[in-house]
């Protein structure tokens, strides 16, 4: 379906103004009615809210697309508002929105928004086309930019033909998380770098409509190189013994001329299926770390969910009815604690069988599962025998992340020695195969490596709880400092994955410090920006009040941008904040039970006064050595 197809006067406002994100979907909403393609404004904005708490749709560049899929559409429409004054929609690279379109589909299984937002995402790839409909002066001169650039983006796409050799000499495969905006854009941007270039490309889209311009085995077999540029698995076994490029999707979008330069060049490395199953050029390193995160990522929610509901059980109990049994002496906090007790369990086990569903695919999971909830139970042969004499000794964090990798290359090895089955059995390896034999192998080994593991568990849990003064304090700083080198990356991550592992061992101490340290560096960037206000350009410095707000919700990520313009300033300011914080943290002996929720969880804190102002003073260390750090603007520069 063509975009100006969806799309009429009536839902375009130009010139807008709006003062906040909820004003501006307001608008847009009013706009769809006014098009006639809702009925029902309430529920389709509810829709459109639903939508944006599961992730912003600011994509960046300056765009936002908005969209929901509900019954209140009774035809699919498009909604088009340009501001050119911006506005804060919470996007991706932390800038200002001037252009916005919003999407109707209606819900049935055609997904006639994913198609939208692709072509979309494409066209909105050019900076001239962007420019264009910001400077449009009608209503019917932007409707006319967008056919032009519809028409002539896509009618050309479908001439496009191979090269003489009979097939495309580069092929490419874009895939992120969510399947929307930056699949896309990574397409759209390796086909234009690839046109002015001249070499033939295809880019095959793993998004959420599914597989859209499939590569074919014909393709794969004459192309020169492949290009995977994606943060999701893709299907990797089609490109044994072709050479394959494997970059993170950002990649993609942002140095498609290098990724192109690298493949015709012939500087990539042979792909070979059956040895390395993460990619060509994919290291050790990285291809743990993308497994580790898969975990991770599917984890948090029961850790988030769980334990702040744990935590919420502590707030609401009181403690002198029986502090042994603190946390359930009353019939809300046990309700509390029960719930949450029940999905905080399931964290160690989620994490190595999405540990291992990344390595095997989903034969992994159920054996991957499995491996952590043996890990986590301590079970032994010695226990298992009844006699009284072994008591299980949980292996802990350890122990799950060893059984999510093994459990992953069993299954792996399994999957090797039953490639020779006839096809005629195909269908017994996933459903009888890889989990009985899967979930036998994994359960001897961890039942015979869970005695060691867990004693080195047992003794790391008794060495954190043992350290005390200068050395708890140094642990805070290093943990408080970790929680900003990166900022969302991995040693951020290492550092709050091992925080949330510390609370299962009562560890609250160490999830403070943790918690305190990643607070810190939004604020400290909000800070700098509001008493050295020469250091940043005015909409810089105007983006940075919202880190005020980021901050106290523990999103570290809110420096991102600041961090990336000017990262060897702004980042050694946020990490020693940030250790300032950790370190006063364990000084004032603070502890956290919840994994997250910032300054709404303080009163759950042990001594909360003290640890508020341990993030106080580490926030504004941070910011006055970022101001100190950061050369003032010319004066021009910074209005």
């Amino acid at each position: 379906m063509k975009i100006a197809a969806l799309l009429s006067k009536n839902s375009i406002l130009l010139n807008g103004k709006a003062s906040g994100k909820m004003e501006v979907i307001d608008q847009m909403v009013s706009l769809m009615k006014n098009g006639n393609h809702i009925s029902d404004e309430e529920s389709y904005k509810k829709a459109v809210l639903n939508r944006e708490s599961e992730g912003t749709t600011g994509i960046g560049e300056g765009i936002a697309i908005p969209h929901a899929k509900t019954d209140s559409v009774v035809s699919p429409g498009l909604a088009a508002m340009t501001l050119p004054e911006g506005v804060d929609f919470e996007s991706l690279d932390g800038q200002p929105v001037y252009l916005i379109f919003m999407i109707a589909a209606p819900n049935s299984e055609e997904n006639v928004h994913l198609d939208v937002l692709s072509r979309l995402s494409m066209l909105l790839m050019d900076t001239s086309f962007r420019e264009q409909l910001l400077n449009a002066e009608s209503k019917e001169e932007f409707l006319n930019i967008i056919d032009r650039a519809e028409m002539e983006k896509f009618e050309k796409e479908d001439e496009i033909e191979p090269d003489k050799a009979g097939g495309f000499q580069i092929l490419a495969v874009t895939a992120c998380p969510t399947g929307i905006a930056h699949t896309y854009m990574a397409q759209e941007a390796l086909e234009q770098q690839a046109a002015r270039m001249g070499y033939s490309i295809k880019v095959e889209t793993n998004g959420s409509g599914g597989v859209k311009n499939p590569l074919t085995p014909e393709d794969i077999k004459g192309a020169q190189c492949i290009i995977i540029a994606a943060d999701k698995n893709v299907e990797m076994a089609r490109f044994d013994g072709k050479p394959v490029i494997q970059v993170k999707v950002s990649e993609g979008i942002h140095k498609p001329e290098m990724l192109l330069e690298k493949a015709v060049k012939g500087q990539a490395g042979v792909y070979h299926h059956e040895n390395d199953g993460g990619g060509a050029e994919e290291s050790a390193g990285r291809g743990f770390y993308k497994h580790l995160m898969n975990g991770v990522s599917h984890m948090l929610p029961f850790v988030i969910g769980g334990g702040i509901l744990i935590a919420l059980a502590f707030l609401f109990d009181d403690y002198q009815i029986n502090p042994a049994n603190f946390g359930m002496n009353t019939p809300v906090a046990a309700f509390f604690k029960m719930i949450g007790g029940q999905a905080f369990g399931f964290m160690l086990p989620i994490l190595s069988g999405y540990i291992a569903m990344s390595i095997a695919d989903r034969p992994g999971l159920a054996v991957g599962f499995v491996g952590g909830a043996i890990a986590n139970g301590g079970f032994t042969f010695g226990n298992l025998m009844n006699y009284g004499e072994v008591s299980p000794v949980s292996s802990g964090f350890i122990g799950t992340l060893l059984a999510g990798f093994i459990a992953g290359y069993i299954v792996r090895g399994l999957q090797k020695l039953c490639s020779g089955i006839p096809k005629s059995l195909e269908g017994m390896k996933p459903m009888l195969i890889y989990p009985v034999a899967g979930i036998a192998v994994i359960g001897f080994v961890m039942v015979l490596i869970n005695p060691f593991v867990g004693a080195i568990n047992t003794g790391m849990n008794n060495a954190l709880a043992s350290m005390g003064g200068t050395s708890k304090i140094l642990l805070g700083a290093v943990l408080g400092g970790m929680m900003s080198i990166d900022m969302g990356g991995p040693f951020n991550k290492a550092a709050y994955v091992f925080g949330t592992a510390a609370l299962a061992n009562n560890g609250f101490d160490i999830m403070a410090a943790v918690m305190a340290g990643g607070m810190v560096p939004p604020i400290a960037v909000a800070i700098c920006a509001t008493f050295f206000k020469n250091r940043f350009p005015e909409k810089e410095r105007q983006s940075a009040y919202v880190n005020y707000i980021m901050g106290l919700a523990f999103i570290s990520e809110g420096a991102i941008p600041y961090a990336a313009a000017d990262p060897f300033r702004v980042i050694p300011s946020c990490i020693a904040g940030s250790a300032a914080a950790g370190a006063l943290s364990m000084l004032f002996q603070c502890g956290l039970r919840a994994p997250h929720g910032g300054i709404f969880v303080i009163p759950t804190v042990t001594h909360p006064l003290q640890y508020l102002l341990a993030i106080a003073i580490g926030s504004v260390a941070g910011g006055v050595i970022m101001g100190f750090l950061k050369k003032p603007l010319i004066e021009n520069e910074g209005r």
